[in-house]
């Protein structure tokens, strides 16, 4: 670069590209000659400006960077990237109402300009105030209702704010115009994902990246649906494929970093939450991710060290101050953990989190009045809250106040037909009360909003059976299966209903090795599958099924007849009679006692 200047001394570009060499290299004070140099060259140099300006806003000397950028602005005052980069500035410095402001004043000095319109709103996009960006881009969208750019942002922050009706229209004005629209693809998608479905969503963005194979975005939410599907393998490919493409794709380097977390993977997370912080600096969640990381590893300081950071960056937000709490809770320090916690409900009225951390205090201090006086607080101050009333349904549920569980719960499902917890949860407290009709009815709604979810159908099917109708419980494990092929639990329960009810027997084996795979240490899925076996005469493998069953749940009397029943037919009966026996010991009302009973009296008169 010394060379290229001597060569051409009066090129202010080449001080510039010198001066963040220099930067990069922690020379700070020959960095600032250069950009100096540059702005001599050419004082009306917007981008000689502008590079002066970030390099003030690096060593975080504020006031010389707004300067220079502002008179970068008064010589193109319609240029937005300037003004971007000084709204940035007030962010970094933890100015929101100076940077709100400037972007307020920003929109009409951008008058002309196609991004001029939509300033103030993608401000507010950017600091994550999500219903005043809504708001404005409504605006705009109104006024503006055939550009695209505008159409498309509307319609993503509808989909962040679960609008997902107003979401599909515009998507499908748009792709109804232009069926192979890739933006307008991945936010079908993303709404698809919203809505639980992540089965349809995957095959929508394949397609997208069939055609356009360096769609970042396409990836991202690739990755995302994939997740859902439990395919955290291919899901991470995705997001790092996201990130490769666009390395300023926060989201990506975010997701990447929670799959992170959930292998222990610190390698991984301390570069991906490195990135979150160096892009985004003024958002809370790099810290905190940083803190969760270093909380694991026992390092209380430096992650009490992270959660104020993320208090500071973001003082009203509240996820910093429930950490905090969290943090104290766990060290005992319960006044200075329930004056956060109280703190971020003050910023926060809906944050479950919060509600959910001061409860477990409370239960842990064994005071459960005042856990239940806390969330009865909450609610007049969230009342559209879903999460909330589940959490105060849960809570009623554990202090057996099932007629308060069951109203906190119903009011949960009809704010979010969506919260499947509710739902279930719901559906477990009517059955505790011998509601098993109402039960039944609420797992049918349960399907009905949430037709991707796997837990509804076997819940309603396991209902089903208790009622008798293993007919109908059949075709709902079916279901379960229909929308996840592998998911252990119906195929072991319906390859079971099949051996009890004359299905066939070589299907019932292979839902049986389905669920062995999925659950290889379940002592009742080796059961089946020994089932299974034994129905197939395959005794070797059914008494090594049974055994190990039986080994693993000793006190199960099922288990213990199914024994009996395998040496009986290998002709050994000291050892059926002992199982025998052993299965009435357990449990004399077992609901095959008389087989078992008429077993033995076989052995008997043998």
């Amino acid at each position: 670069m010394k060379a290229a200047i001597q060569l051409a001394p009066e090129r202010p570009q080449s001080y510039v590209n010198l001066g963040m060499l220099q930067l990069n290299a922690k020379d700070v004070a020959a960095a600032e000659q250069s950009f100096k140099k540059a702005v001599a060259l050419n004082p009306k140099s917007t981008q000689a400006l502008a590079a002066m300006g970030n390099f003030y806003q690096a060593v975080r000397r504020w006031p010389e960077a707004e300067q220079v950028l502002r008179k970068a602005i008064e010589l193109q005052p319609k240029d937005p990237q300037l003004r971007v980069t000084l709204v940035r500035l007030f962010l970094a410095q933890g100015k929101k109402e100076a940077a709100e402001q400037f972007a307020k004043e920003s929109r009409p000095a951008l008058a002309g300009d196609p991004k001029g319109p939509r300033f103030l709103g993608d401000y507010y996009f950017m600091v994550g105030d999500l219903d005043k960006a809504v708001a404005e881009f409504g605006s705009v969208h109104a006024a503006h209702p055939k550009d695209l750019g505008v159409t498309r942002t509307y319609a993503q922050l509808l989909i962040l704010k679960n609008r997902l009706d107003e979401a599909s229209r515009l998507t499908d004005a748009i792709l109804k115009d232009n069926p192979k629209d890739g933006p307008a693809l991945v936010d079908r998608a993303q709404i698809l994902i919203r809505q639980k479905r992540a089965g349809d969503a995957i095959p929508v963005l394949e397609g997208v990246l069939k055609s356009e194979p360096d769609n970042a975005l396409a990836h991202l939410q690739l990755g995302t649906a994939l997740s859902m599907a439990g395919n955290n393998e291919r899901a991470e490919t995705e997001w790092r494929e996201a990130v490769r493409l666009r390395p300023d794709t926060y989201l990506g380097w975010r997701a990447l970093a929670n799959a992170a977390m959930r292998k222990g993977d610190s390698g991984l997370l301390n570069e991906c939450v490195g990135r979150m912080i160096q892009l985004r600096p003024d958002l809370p969640q790099g810290y905190l991710l940083r803190a969760a990381s270093k909380v694991s590893r026992k390092d209380l300081k430096g992650a009490e060290q992270d959660f104020k950071k993320a208090i500071e960056v973001a003082p009203q937000d509240s996820a910093g101050y429930t950490n905090l709490g969290a943090l104290r809770a766990a060290q005992k320090r319960y006044p200075e953990a329930e004056k956060l916690f109280q703190q971020a409900l003050e910023r926060n009225a809906s944050d479950t989190d919060a509600v959910d951390n001061l409860v477990r205090m409370y239960l842990s201090q064994k005071q459960p009045a005042k856990a239940i006086a806390a969330v009865e607080a909450q609610i007049p101050r969230a009342p559209n809250s879903s999460p909330l009333y589940f959490l105060a349904g849960r809570l009623y549920t554990a202090m057996r106040d099932y007629g308060k569980a069951e109203a906190a719960l119903e009011k949960s499902v009809s704010l979010d037909p969506n919260n499947v917890q509710a739902f279930t949860l719901l559906g477990q407290v009517e059955t505790a009360q011998g509601s098993v009709d109402k039960a039944i009815a609420n797992y049918e709604r349960s399907i009905q909003a949430n037709p991707m979810n796997v837990g509804s159908y076997i819940l309603l099917a396991t209902l089903e059976e208790k009622k008798g109708d293993w007919q109908k419980a059949q075709q709902l494990y079916l279901k379960a299966l229909q929308v996840q092929p592998d998911y252990p639990l119906a195929a072991n329960n319906l390859a079971y209903l099949l051996l009890e009810h004359g299905g066939n027997t070589d299907v019932a084996l292979s839902y049986a090795q389905v669920a062995r795979r999925g659950l290889p240490e379940a002592p009742f899925v080796a059961d089946t599958l020994g089932w299974a076996y034994f129905h197939k005469g395959n005794y070797e493998l059914a008494t090594q099924m049974f055994e190990e069953a039986a080994r693993k749940a000793p006190k199960d009397p099922a288990f213990q007849h199914h024994l009996g029943l395998v040496y009986q037919k290998t002709n050994d009966p000291a050892r059926a009679r002992e199982h025998f026996e052993r299965a009435l010991q357990l449990n004399p009302n077992y609901s095959e006692a008389a087989e078992v009973r008429k077993a033995l009296a076989e052995l008997t008169k043998g």
